[in-house]
Order: structure tokens, then C-alpha cells, then sequence
């Protein structure tokens, strides 16, 4: 388990490296992240390259005993080759081309940035191939920040048009796939076929899904370029640092050329991007589960150790606010990460800068390079992390990118959102200590005791076989609303929802309606009441139980859930938006039944994560905990401060108990 920085040496006096790097080194870091933002440095003019401090800055970090991740530079491209080729400069919708200045103005289907590209990274690769310390590489910066991953340029429209005619062939296969028809949209060829463009009303949403595909299928094919580039010239691991949920990339696709995925982690900004006012406590250490979420999705895609390559080091510039950390947040956040999977923990960055756009981002140092409070965090977690085995995770939640952005181009409510409603079923694990793999639905589920679909919006026949296997072979599944709505077109289907699923679901739903806030819904399950909002929908229950009813008003008495038993196991299916505390109960249900370890349903705030026969107890919040147990700790004791951590040797997690203290 290791802790590492990214280091921006080009930023600072070369007097100063030396010093920085034997700071970094007793410190306890391991990993230096080097060279992200750097083409313009690296090659100040065309086909001249300039290695020689970069040579020395690799070298200083390897004789301190530190290993070194390079980054292709390839995220911001130097302005003379941006003058020389602005073609290569990504257009908006509108037809607004994006100037220089920033960063990530590329597009990836230009096939001159692609030839730059091979380029930049051939020197680069073949300059470290027999640098022993530099052991691994980052590819870009995350793609698809600042609402890069969809370009409307010349080259994308004519790379759509390829990728359209490969998909389907000819105009009748588009014209059927997509249902053109709707408004006299036929296409008479494929070369008719473009991006979309502003238009008077809303756009084809089967044009949007395939848009979609194509722009995340450009940016794995681009990723890919520089994946076999780098492999040519070495044995080196090879990454990319993703984001908190986005989704315009498939990761499930990007992954097949990585060795491991890794993302950047920002607790206090991300929280702010959710739904609801975040508390004071959110502000000042984030929320456990939206950051779990991200760790669990990370490792799960490649069901392997992930790593965290920055994570959030004290205040930080780009979110509506930014508040200073809770003292210990940095430390904890990092032993957060490695009990969700991480296997290095790399802070961004070593030092404020002085310039640029990030000037107002800490780093572990401050301006004048003197300690900051999240030094002291990553050495003392550096200090205390110790060498662990894998995430041995009993349920999987079912995750699909393509449910992302079918839902979200029409989404039926302004507050259906595809990732809160993932959260409300995942955070009702995690309450309960639940280790979660975040994975594909295609995913082989034999080894889980249960899995969660919160949505399978999208849903064809063979997943239907995939999931009847599952369940009928003795396992647990709980299936979310809107599930089974539409074909791979994005179309919807002729049978009810949940279409495919039916049979094995034992039910239709025979209506559905958004609820506004003015509308009165509740449903009792287990004899309690719960409040619905979002999405509602009435089920005809065939061969299934009904186990969600409607109560206290007009739909008194109709189903909303059901519980089928299809050989050896059971499906439940929820047709309402489950707020926390129905989720709660379904979830709770669904462990029990399956005979999950599962610990009391914890405090807000407060999680527990097993690793390895390891369990560690992370209190996110302001309030002292203590946890009834008689274990060792390893680190920390059984009375937990805020923002603190504990650390048993053995698993604890049945019937394990926190509580506040007063």
C-alpha cells in the first residue's frame, strides 16, 4: 500500500528540486507522478526536444528510492503546434471552435493529433524504456473534463458517418434501428447521417444513444493509440486517471487496454455536485458512500486493485465552495481508498502554485514550499498503511453506461437522475458495511450472494437469460424501477416493462406516472410507510407476491413490488424510486434472505470496510463513536475521534455496532 504526489518541477527553480524530492522521500511516499501538463516544455519548438530536465528529475526521484509514473503530455498540446494545425481544435455545438489557452482542446478523431500524438509519446517512451524506476505510465488527463468528450467538428462528423455505416450497414438498417419514421426523419443514405446540430425541438434519442457510443468509442480508440505505443517500448504498467461518475466514457470498454484504472478524488468538490445541500460535515470531509461509489467502481470494472492518482490534499479551487478540510480528512480519505481496493494513494500535488489557472488549489506544501496540513496527513498515512490482499466483495451492483445516457436524454422527471438513484440503493449497502463490486450487468455473477440492478433501462433477451441463470442457480436479485423499458435503439419496446425481464420478474407494470411534489404517494412494505417521489408505477402481479403496496390514497391497495421465487432464488422487483429509507428496508431484506454479513445499519457518516480479513471503521463526521466489539485494533481503538479511523486485525463486520457518544 503506498502514498505518492504529483510533482510539476517545471513550475519551480531547479535549486529547489532537490530539496522537494528528499522532503518527498521522508515523507514515506513511494510513487511521483511527473510530466502531465509538459509537451510545451518537453518540445518548446517542432522536433526539438528538450530531455534535460526531465532526465534529471527522474533520476533525483530514483536515487531518493522513489519510483516514478510518467504521464503522456498529450491533454494540453504546446500553442505553435495548436497555431500550426488548428484543425485539430474540437468545435461546439453551435459551431463555436474552441481557441488555445486552456486545456484539452484536442479532438481525438483528428487525424493529424492522432499522427502528433504517436509522436510525442514514441519519444517520450523510447527516452525512459530503460529507466528501471519508472515503472508506469499515465496516458492524457482525464478525458472528457470541461465537457470535452463530445466534439461536433468537421472530423467527428465524418467519423460518425463511418461508424454509423459499420454499425448498420446501409439506410434501411439505420432507418430501422433508430425508427425514423417519427417525423419524416428517414435517411435516404447513411452519408445523410451527422452529429448533432442545433435543431427547433429536441433531437432523435436513438441518434443521441448512438452519439453517445460513438464519442466514447473515439475516445477508447484514441486511449488504445497511446496504450500499444507505450507497450512497444517497455514492461510498465499503463493507466488513466478518470473522474467522480462520469459519464460519457464506458469504462467497461476503455479498460481492456489498462492495466489498471485509476480516478482523481476530490471529497469536498465532488459532494457538491449531488442532489440535496450538503451537510457541514460533507463539506468539510465529503460523503463516504459517493466516494466509495467511485472506489468500488474503479476496482470493480477490472475486478482488481485500483489506485486513487490525486487525491484531494487541503482546499481546492473549482467548486462553489471550499471550505478547509477537517483536520485528519486528508488520512482518512487514504485509508478510505485502500479499504476499498486502492493499492497506492497519490496526492495532488506537492506544492501551491504560483501561477495559472490553479492557483487557488493547495497542495501538500504551501506557496513558500513550507508543510501544509495535508503533509502531515499523507505522511502519517504513509506511515501506518500496510500490504493487503483483495476486496473480497458478496454483492455486486449492476452498473451500464448505456442506461446513463439513454436515461438521461429522456429522462421523464427533472429529477430523475440515473446516479442518484444508483446511490440511494448503494449508500443502503454501505450502511451496513457491505463490500460492493460496482460492475457490468454482463458480468459472471456466480460468486455473489446478491446483486442490486437499481435500473436495467435497456434490457435484452440475452440478459435476461444471464440473470434467470443467477437466480434460478439459488441467488438473490433486486431490480430498481424503469427496467426493461427499451431496446438496444433506444426504442421502446411493444411488451410492458419490465419487457424481457417479465417472466422472470412475474409481473408487468400496467402504468407509471412522475410524482411532483404536490402528489401524495406512500407504500407500506413490512408494515411500514414510506413516502415515494420521482417515479411511481402499478404492477399486475402474474406468478410474483406482492411485497410494495399503495396506501392512503387513490392507488390503495395497488402493487408497486414484487417478489418472484425462480428456482432456487428470488428476484424483487421495486417499481417505485426508493427513497433512503425504503431502500434501507429492501436492501436489509434482500441481506438477510441471502445470508450476507452484513453489520447494524450504521450511522450516517460512519462506514465499515473488510479487506482482507482487515476492517476498518471510518468516521466521517463531527461526532466521537464507539464501536462494541472486542477486537484488537491495529490502528486507532474502539473510541473513534471525528474525521478518524480504526483498524482491527480480523473481520467484524456480523452484527458489528456503532454508536455516537454523547
Amino acid at each position: 500500500m503506498s502514498i505518492g504526489v504529483c510533482y510539476y518541477p517545471e513550475q519551480w527553480s531547479q535549486e529547489r528540486w532537490e530539496t522537494d524530492v528528499r522532503e518527498m522521500a521522508a515523507a514515506g511516499f513511494e510513487y511521483v507522478r511527473l510530466a502531465e501538463f509538459s509537451w510545451g516544455r518537453l518540445e518548446p519548438e517542432r522536433n526539438t526536444f528538450d530531455f534535460e530536465w526531465l532526465d534529471e528529475i527522474v533520476a533525483l526521484v530514483g536515487d531518493h528510492g522513489m519510483n516514478v509514473v510518467l504521464c503522456t503530455p498529450t491533454a494540453s498540446p504546446p500553442r505553435w503546434l495548436l497555431d500550426e494545425h488548428p484543425e485539430i481544435r474540437q468545435t461546439d455545438r453551435d459551431g463555436t471552435v474552441r481557441a488555445g489557452g486552456s486545456r484539452r482542446e484536442y479532438c481525438v478523431n483528428s487525424s493529424r493529433y492522432r499522427v502528433e500524438t504517436e509522436r510525442v509519446v514514441r519519444e517520450l517512451a523510447n527516452r525512459y524504456a530503460d529507466t528501471s524506476h519508472v515503472v508506469g505510465w499515465q496516458i492524457d488527463n482525464e478525458y472528457g473534463c470541461h465537457d470535452t468528450a463530445r466534439c461536433y467538428c468537421a472530423d467527428c462528423d465524418g467519423a460518425f458517418r463511418d461508424w454509423l455505416a459499420e454499425r448498420y450497414g446501409d439506410a434501411d438498417g439505420l432507418n430501422d434501428a433508430w425508427g425514423t419514421t417519427f417525423w419524416s426523419q428517414q435517411y435516404d443514405s447513411v452519408e445523410q447521417a451527422s452529429v448533432p446540430a442545433p435543431t427547433p425541438a429536441q433531437d432523435h434519442p436513438s441518434l443521441v444513444l448512438d452519439y453517445c457510443r460513438f464519442c466514447s468509442d473515439s475516445i477508447v480508440a484514441y486511449n488504445r493509440l497511446q496504450a500499444e505505443l507505450l507497450r512497444e517500448y517497455g514492461d510498465w504498467f499503463v493507466t488513466h486517471n478518470f473522474m467522480d461518475r462520469f459519464p460519457a466514457i464506458d469504462l467497461y470498454n476503455i479498460a481492456d487496454d489498462l492495466d489498471l484504472l485509476s480516478w482523481d478524488s476530490y471529497p469536498t468538490g465532488h459532494v457538491q455536485a449531488t442532489d440535496g445541500q450538503p451537510t457541514p460535515d460533507q463539506l468539510k470531509a465529503g460523503d463516504p458512500d459517493l466516494i466509495s461509489f467511485n472506489h468500488d467502481l474503479h476496482r470493480g470494472v477490472l475486478e482488481r486493485p485500483f489506485w486513487v492518482m490525486e487525491q484531494q490534499p487541503g482546499d481546492i479551487n473549482w467548486p462553489p465552495h471550499s471550505p478547509q478540510p477537517a483536520e485528519g480528512a486528508m488520512r482518512l480519505w487514504a485509508h478510505h481508498a485502500v479499504a476499498h481496493g486502492a493499492d497506492a494513494v497519490v496526492y495532488f500535488r506537492w506544492r501551491r502554485c504560483l501561477h495559472g489557472q490553479e492557483q487557488y488549489h493547495a497542495g501538500l506544501r504551501k506557496r513558500d514550499g513550507s508543510p501544509d496540513r495535508g503533509y502531515h496527513d499523507a505522511a502519517r498515512a504513509a506511515e501506518e498503511l500496510f500490504d493487503v490482499g483483495n476486496v473480497d466483495a458478496s454483492v455486486a451492483l449492476l452498473h451500464d453506461y448505456e442506461n446513463v445516457w439513454a436515461l438521461s436524454e429522456q429522462p421523464h422527471a427533472p429529477d430523475f437522475d440515473y446516479w442518484a438513484l444508483v446511490q440511494s440503493f448503494y449508500r443502503a449497502l454501505r450502511a451496513r458495511g457491505v463490500q460492493v463490486a460496482v460492475v457490468h450487468p454482463t458480468t459472471d455473477l456466480s460468486e455473489y450472494g446478491a446483486v442490486v440492478a437499481p435500473t436495467l433501462h435497456i434490457a435484452t433477451e440475452d440478459l435476461t437469460d444471464h440473470l434467470t441463470e443467477y437466480v434460478a442457480s439459488g441467488g438473490e436479485l433486486l431490480l430498481g424501477p424503469r427496467t426493461g423499458v427499451k431496446d438496444e435503439g433506444n426504442k421502446l419496446r411493444p411488451a410492458s416493462p419490465p419487457g424481457p425481464l417479465s417472466s422472470l420478474v412475474g409481473a408487468t407494470v400496467t402504468h407509471y406516472e412522475t410524482v411532483p411534489d404536490q402528489f401524495d404517494r406512500t407504500v407500506v412494505v413490512n408494515g411500514t410507510r414510506y413516502a415515494v417521489r420521482t417515479w411511481a408505477e402499478r404492477l399486475d402481479a402474474d406468478a410474483a407476491v406482492p411485497v410494495v403496496e399503495y396506501t392512503g390514497n387513490e392507488l390503495n391497495g395497488s402493487t408497486a413490488g414484487v417478489r418472484n421465487a425462480v428456482g432456487d432464488g428470488h428476484v424483487v422487483y421495486c417499481g417505485v424510486w426508493p427513497e433512503q429509507e425504503l431502500a434501507d428496508d429492501l436492501v436489509d431484506t434482500l441481506l438477510t434472505r441471502s445470508g450476507v454479513d452484513h453489520a447494524d445499519r450504521l450511522p450516517n457518516g460512519v462506514r465499515a470496510a473488510v479487506r482482507d480479513n482487515h476492517t476498518w471503521v471510518l468516521n466521517f463526521t463531527s461526532d466521537r463513536i464507539d464501536v462494541e466489539t472486542d477486537a484488537e485494533w491495529s490502528i486507532g481503538s474502539a473510541r473513534i475521534d471525528p474525521f478518524d479511523l480504526a483498524v482491527a486485525d480480523r473481520d467484524l463486520l456480523d452484527g458489528l455496532t456503532v454508536n455516537k457518544r454523547a
